[in-house]
C-alpha cells in the first residue's frame, strides 16, 4: 500500500559510489549498483535518514513522496536472504576451484643453466625468484570463510582489487609474508564485509592488519568497514593503512 511519507532520495550526479552510506543502513536498503548508491526497494527504507551523515558528497537527502509503506517483515526477510546469498561454502557442488581452501608450500628454486639465465629479467620476484609470494587460495574476500586455517595468527593484508595492477612489484612491496584478502566494496556487500572481518578479528588472533587502498574517494570506505568490524568484534588489532596513487606511488602510511 502506498502513502506519502519520508523516504531517502539519491542524487546520482553527486554520488561517487564510495559506499560509506551502505553500512549505516541497518535495513540493507542501500546498495552500490553500477558505481552508484541505489535504493533497493521503497518498503525497505524507514525514512529516518541514519545514512545521511556518512555521505561525503551530500548526495543523500530525505524527501516526502508517494511510496510503499515501510515493512519490517520484508526487511527481515530481505536481510535473511542476503545473508544466505553471502554464505560461502568451502566447496561448490560443481567443484569450482575458486572455493577450495588451499595453502601453498614454497616452490623449490632450481638453478638455471647459463642459457636460461640469459633470458631471465632482473628483479623478477620475491627473493630473486619467479615464484609467487602468494601462500593460499582463494584470495577474494567473499570466497574466504572466517574459519580458513591460513587466517590463524597471520599478518593480514586487505587490498582493494585495483592495487594489484597499480602498484609496481605488488607482491614484494605489500604481499610477501602476509595473507591477502582482496575485493571491492562498490561491487560487493559492504555489510557482509563488516560481518566477515568482525568474525576474523574476533576468532583468528591476527598479528596485524594492513589496509591497502587507492587514492580515489570510494576506496576510503574500506577504512570505515574495518573500523566497524573492529568495533563489532570487540577486539583490537594493530592496523596500518597504506594509500597509493593511480600511478602506483605510495602516498601515505598511517597507523590506527
Amino acid at each position: 500500500m502506498k502513502a506519502v511519507r519520508k523516504i531517502i532520495e539519491i542524487d546520482e550526479e553527486l554520488c561517487d559510489g564510495c559506499g560509506e552510506c551502505v553500512p549505516d543502513c541497518a535495513e540493507g536498503s542501500l546498495k552500490i549498483i553500477n558505481g552508484k548508491a541505489k535504493l533497493v526497494s521503497d518498503n525497505l527504507c524507514d525514512g529516518l535518514g541514519a545514512c545521511l551523515g556518512s555521505c561525503p558528497t551530500g548526495a543523500l537527502k530525505i524527501i516526502e513522496r508517494d511510496a510503499e509503506e515501510f515493512d519490517e517483515e520484508a526487511v527481515e526477510e530481505f536481510l535473511a536472504e542476503e545473508k544466505k546469498k553471502a554464505e560461502v561454502e568451502k566447496t561448490m557442488d560443481c567443484g569450482c576451484a575458486s572455493t577450495h581452501i588451499q595453502s601453498f608450500k614454497p616452490m623449490p628454486v632450481s638453478q638455471p643453466t647459463p642459457c636460461q639465465s640469459a633470458n631471465i629479467p632482473v628483479n623478477i620476484g620475491p627473493a630473486g625468484s619467479a615464484d609467487s609470494a602468494l601462500t593460499h587460495w582463494p584470495v577474494q574476500i567473499r570466497l574466504i570463510p572466517p574459519h580458513a586455517p591460513f587466517l590463524q595468527n597471520c599478518d593480514l593484508l586487505i587490498a582493494a582489487d585495483c592495487t594489484a595492477v597499480t602498484a609496481g612489484n605488488f607482491q614484494e612491496r605489500y604481499l610477501e609474508g602476509k595473507i591477502v584478502m582482496m575485493g571491492c566494496h562498490k561491487f560487493d556487500d559492504a555489510e557482509n564485509y563488516i560481518d566477515r572481518f568482525a568474525e576474523i578479528i574476533k576468532t583468528c588472533n591476527l598479528k596485524s592488519l594492513t589496509i591497502l587502498i587507492m587514492e580515489v574517494p570510494c576506496c576510503s570506505a574500506m577504512n570505515v568497514i574495518i573500523k566497524k568490524a573492529i568495533e563489532k568484534a570487540g577486539k583490537t588489532v594493530p592496523v596500518e593503512q597504506i594509500t597509493i596513487s593511480t600511478r602506483g606511488k605510495e602516498l601515505e602510511r598511517k597507523s590506527w
